[in-house]
């Protein structure tokens, strides 16, 4: 085994135990919510995590194309869901360092994979806001009137999002990084693209909360709305309160915040731990299943003529 091979391994075993260590960790928090709730209703509410996570991964993966580099699906999963496992080994940077690395092996330059990453945040954090600017307001009222702060960030999100704007802070953060410029520079195609999918994986995380919540005694349209509000106000406001990792706790007292018409303080809480470790499970599944994927297509015998198929699809 190579020293590079050696490396990696290591990566992903400190990952997954990090991982399974978060699942584990909760587990005694949320055991009774789980109880109360159907086995159907839990196979639903992870289906719609892996779904929100691959929509998040083809928001990755749109940037990354725009950019100049499209990846086939398999590797385009790989990269990405085994990369953000990095997010549960203590520190901020694993992620991208991991990505990076990966992407590299398949012709991605590091410049390039930083940026395609660090934009997926912003175009998180815009598309997440008006997904609680549409419901929120109009179904949580002053359970959520203290968040409203947040609506101030929503223009300045958007304008600085637009490609000129993109492309101008790339370049000076190269630049001052002492890195040569990207080759191809971000477009608004790509920006609607990704942003098109970031709403995709909105939506599957609100139906993924809404099944925890129904479940839990809080069903119906009301339910729904409040649910794809709840999940984003959270993750927004637990990405922005930088001091709290991964936005622990700050995300669940957010989502308990906006869930108060319809679920009371205790049975809230319990949705939003259930939540997390859903999610923090969907994880696992992704980077796993991914990581066979990519190895079966790998696998894939060369043709008559000597030829490998090729690396890119979709």
């Amino acid at each position: 085994m190579t020293r590079k091979k050696l490396v990696r391994l290591l990566f992903l075993l400190v990952a997954l135990g990090f991982g399974a260590w978060a699942v584990a960790g909760r587990w005694t928090q949320v055991a009774d919510a789980f109880a109360r709730l159907s086995w159907p209703l839990m196979a639903g509410s992870l289906v719609a995590v892996l779904a929100a996570l691959t929509a998040g991964m083809l928001m990755w993966r749109a940037l990354l194309a725009d950019l100049g580099s499209p990846l086939r699906l398999t590797d385009a999963a790989k990269v990405f869901f085994v990369g953000q496992l990095g997010k549960y080994i203590p520190g901020s940077l694993w992620p991208v360092l991991a990505q990076m690395e990966m992407g590299k092996d398949l012709g991605i330059p590091r410049s390039r994979s930083a940026a395609a990453f660090f934009l997926t945040y912003p175009i998180y954090l815009a598309s997440g806001l008006m997904v609680a600017v549409l419901t929120l307001p109009v179904f949580a009222g002053d359970s959520v009137a203290r968040y409203a702060w947040l609506l101030l960030l929503l223009p300045v999100l958007v304008a600085a999002l637009h490609p000129r704007v993109v492309n101008g802070v790339l370049g000076l953060g190269l630049r001052l990084l002492k890195r040569p410029p990207l080759e191809r520079p971000l477009t608004r195609h790509g920006v609607l693209a990704s942003a098109g999918w970031a709403f995709a994986g909105w939506a599957a995380y609100g139906v993924h909360l809404w099944l925890i919540t129904a479940g839990l005694g809080a069903a119906g349209p009301r339910a729904l709305a409040l649910s794809l509000g709840a999940f984003a106000l959270a993750w927004c406001l637990g990405f922005i309160v930088v001091i709290a990792p991964a936005g622990v706790g700050v995300r669940e007292v957010a989502m308990v915040a906006a869930l108060a018409p319809v679920l009371d303080g205790g049975t809230a809480v319990a949705a939003a731990l259930c939540s997390r470790l859903v999610v923090s499970l969907g994880d696992l599944v992704c980077a796993g299943l991914a990581g066979l994927a990519a190895r079966r297509a790998d696998a894939v015998p060369v043709t008559a003529g000597g030829d490998r198929p090729a690396r890119r699809d979709g």
